[in-house]
């Protein structure tokens, strides 16, 4: 069965999002999210290793012998991390020396490799290209939102050390948004990210509650208004 592009978008930025709800990826999403543009670097790292895979592996699916594939979905992942690793040290190397280990690591992450095997292996290339977009496009913005919250609690501000990722020029994009705030030293620090992910994953649980009691009370509002009538 066909899965729909509707179906594929919802999994993967909201009701099978990789960070809150398949907790996959967590060391990169908890390591490096102390500021919202470490977050959303590596977040653009990650939705790409996500795309270009998918589209591969799609590509050669009916060429890769049932017993081989792991070994080379592996292979093709990591061509595809080093490539990107590539160009980071080359265009955003201040930003590829704060992320560090994190990028190679990319390789690692479970949430592309179970895409590979869940998805990209057994659907077209249209689909696998719209899956790896949502399910890495969710997977960014659980980093940007908790480099956000952790740099907005900590720090007091947002967009610290945008220079990193676009030039010198960005310098000035720093937002202070709590002025004379000497900082809260626990949302910088490990604990600080498990503590964040803890509400964003509490906040949807209560968000996807209210949709489903919403949409419980529906049918016994129109059969109401239909015996009224």
């Amino acid at each position: 069965m066909t899965t729909p592009y509707g179906k594929i978008i919802r999994d993967g930025l909201w009701s099978n999002n990789v960070g809150l709800v398949q907790i996959l990826g967590m060391c990169p999403l908890l390591a490096v999210t102390s500021t919202l543009i470490n977050g959303l670097g590596l977040g653009l790292a990650t939705l790409a290793t996500l795309v270009a895979s998918n589209v591969a592996i799609s590509s050669i699916r009916k060429l890769i012998r049932p017993e081989v594939r792991i070994p080379v979905f592996v292979l093709v992942i990591a061509s595809i991390v080093t490539i990107i690793e590539l160009v980071m040290s080359a265009w955003f190397y201040d930003l590829y020396k704060v992320l560090g280990i994190f990028i190679p690591l990319i390789v690692t992450n479970c949430s592309i490799i179970g895409r590979a095997e869940a998805f990209a292996s057994k659907h077209s290339i249209g689909r696998s290209l719209v899956d790896g977009l949502s399910m890495g496009g969710g997977f960014a913005l659980v980093l940007v939102t908790l480099g956000a919250m952790r740099e907005l609690i900590g720090q007091g501000t947002l967009f610290s050390e945008a220079n990193l990722m676009f030039g010198e020029a960005a310098r000035s994009l720093t937002v202070t948004v709590i002025p004379h705030y000497h900082g809260f030293l626990l949302a910088v620090l490990p604990p600080g990210a498990f503590l964040g992910l803890g509400l964003l994953i509490a906040l949807k649980n209560v968000i996807d509650k209210r949709l489903e009691k919403r949409a419980a009370q529906i049918p016994v509002a129109i059969e109401t208004q239909v015996q009224t009538n």
